[in-house]
């Protein structure tokens, strides 16, 4: 094996039980509730200057200065894998799919009604939207909680740009016009009304339709059914087991915000304890 040892580490995540907050499937059982609304965004937001946190449209100059800026912090993206037992149900992997995240007035012109976009941004969870068409997004704003319709550049504005990914979750995407519907017949909502964890989970929902992305979703059984693999290097793997996608997803944004080198440093310090 020589030095393509692969080196997995396996973390357990305590269990939390939880329901389905829709109340829509009444026939099964469920243990308990548990709801989680802080996302992440949220609590970066609200530490940055008022001025930092104003949303505004990029011009040109903008643009090629945020194009610049994703070619240098592309290398320190993380990639990752993830299953639900066997399955695998997620892949963002550089090796076999385009990663490049574009200037959003570059992107716009290849978008269509339905597409999943991705809005990554420096020491921050990155900002999930759906694209409903005329250069609108529908997304679950991360600082007042409020699910609403905006222009991309508007909600792009101080993100180093955006990137389709309706292949990175593996599960079958409904027709393109009921995408949009799952997303427009949310506008509006806010607060405790809202039953996704995050922007992730909520546009994720609106395409693929499963409960499994709303808080509290799912039943949780014995054991880990759902198994995140950080790709940190050719020989490299750390994986990390969970009982519930919404856990999953919660644990890949905290370390998509803390960055490659950071997450690099924490399991360099967990492996030599």
């Amino acid at each position: 094996m020589g030095n393509q040892i692969d080196r997995i580490t396996h973390l357990s995540y305590s269990e939390l039980p939880t329901g389905d907050p829709s109340g829509i499937e009444k026939d099964e059982l469920r243990v308990g509730v548990a709801y989680f609304f802080s996302d992440e965004e949220d609590e970066v937001d609200a530490e940055r200057a008022p001025s930092e946190r104003q949303w505004k449209e990029s011009g040109a100059g903008q643009d090629e200065a945020a194009a610049t800026a994703v070619a240098a912090a592309g290398a320190g993206e993380l990639e990752y894998s993830a299953f639900c037992r066997q399955e695998c149900i997620f892949s963002k992997l550089g090796g076999s799919q385009d990663l490049t995240v574009y200037p959003v007035n570059s992107l716009l012109p290849s978008c269509r009604a339905g597409d999943l976009l991705e809005l990554p941004a420096g020491g921050q969870p990155p900002h999930w939207a759906v694209y409903v068409g005329g250069s609108q997004v529908v997304h679950l704003h991360p600082g007042h909680r409020e699910i609403r319709q905006e222009h991309l550049a508007e909600v792009g504005g101080g993100r180093l740009g955006a990137r389709v990914v309706n292949t990175w979750y593996r599960y079958r995407a409904l027709p393109p016009e009921l995408v949009v519907q799952n997303a427009r017949g949310h506008l509006g909502l806010a607060g405790r009304d809202i039953c996704w964890s995050d922007s992730e989970s909520f546009a994720a929902w609106c395409r693929f339709g499963k409960r499994e992305f709303k808080a509290g979703g799912e039943a949780q059984g014995g054991g880990g059914r759902y198994f995140l693999k950080l790709h940190l290097s050719d020989n490299w793997v750390h994986t990390l087991n969970f009982a519930s996608l919404e856990d999953l997803i919660r644990e890949k944004r905290r370390k998509d915000a803390s960055g490659k080198i950071r997450v690099l440093k924490e399991l360099s310090i967990l492996n030599h304890k």
